[in-house]
């Protein structure tokens, strides 16, 4: 009887490291997807975007701007793909935040001190790359406005984006929901594209100022970080008060699961 109890006490202690090595594993996994897809996210962006304006030019007569709009949505499209590709990895540091605040302490942390720093050094790759080259495609946001101006129009794109990613995150089945979420990020991206740039990605923005000297400025700080990050925060106080925000499922923790049945 005892010896039977001592094999059970090993084979739980055993099960207890398979599972803390899977959980490292897929963690180190989401660090580096969310690096490679921030970098792509900078690079394919700009240079996809300078292709579609060499070929189609800078007019606005409808046919231009539809072909330009539904390219737009593909590219989108395509990201939000990658990201079920990778088991949630991600190039916005906002969509990655807003469900860290609602988990557990541990994984706050390992957001903010391993997934965004990832998606930041990817950003900062991508644009390096870029200006190294391809210098031609290097067309980084730009700030036409005063700072206080700059970061209300940034927080309140972001506040709409992070809301309704929220709220569609509600109806998971929904094959319509990657569509809208895309649609949703371009049409904000064309209204504040002359204003901050339309941004909606402190760590795309980071990549940028950096390469430029300005990642240290009021202007990047308060326009590109401190608003969006203030807007998120927001929405999850929000959402808070009427519905519960979904913690994030890792793909480790069914497979482990699966195993155990």
């Amino acid at each position: 009887m005892l010896d039977q109890k001592e094999f059970v006490n090993k084979k739980e202690t055993d099960v207890e490291e398979v599972k803390e090595h899977s959980n490292q594993a897929s963690r180190l996994k989401l660090i580096v997807s969310d690096s490679f897809l921030s970098f792509m996210w900078v690079l394919s962006g700009s240079v996809i975007r300078y292709l579609i304006y060499m070929i189609l030019g800078t007019g606005m007569d409808p046919i231009s701007v539809l072909l330009k709009g539904y390219l737009a949505l593909v590219y989108l499209y395509y990201f939000s793909q990658l990201r079920k590709v990778t088991n949630g990895g991600s190039y916005n540091p906002l969509f990655v935040l807003c469900h860290a605040i609602s988990d557990n302490f541990v994984e706050f942390l390992y957001v903010v001190f391993g997934r965004i720093p990832a998606q930041v050094l990817g950003s900062v790759i991508g644009v390096w790359l870029i200006n190294a080259t391809f210098p031609a495609a290097a067309d980084g946001p730009r700030l036409n406005v005063d700072v206080s101006y700059g970061a209300l129009i940034e927080g309140l794109i972001t506040f709409a984006i992070i809301i309704l990613s929220l709220g569609l995150n509600k109806f998971p089945r929904s094959s319509h929901k990657t569509w809208i979420s895309s649609f949703a990020k371009l049409a904000l991206h064309v209204l504040a594209s002359d204003i901050t740039g339309g941004v909606m990605n402190p760590a795309s923005a980071f990549g940028w100022a950096y390469a430029q000297g300005k990642h240290l400025t009021k202007e990047h700080l308060c326009v590109y970080w401190l608003a969006p990050l203030e807007a998120t925060l927001l929405v999850v106080w929000i959402c808070s008060l009427f519905i519960k925000l979904p913690k994030q499922k890792r793909q480790h923790e069914m497979q482990y699961k699966d195993k155990l049945v």
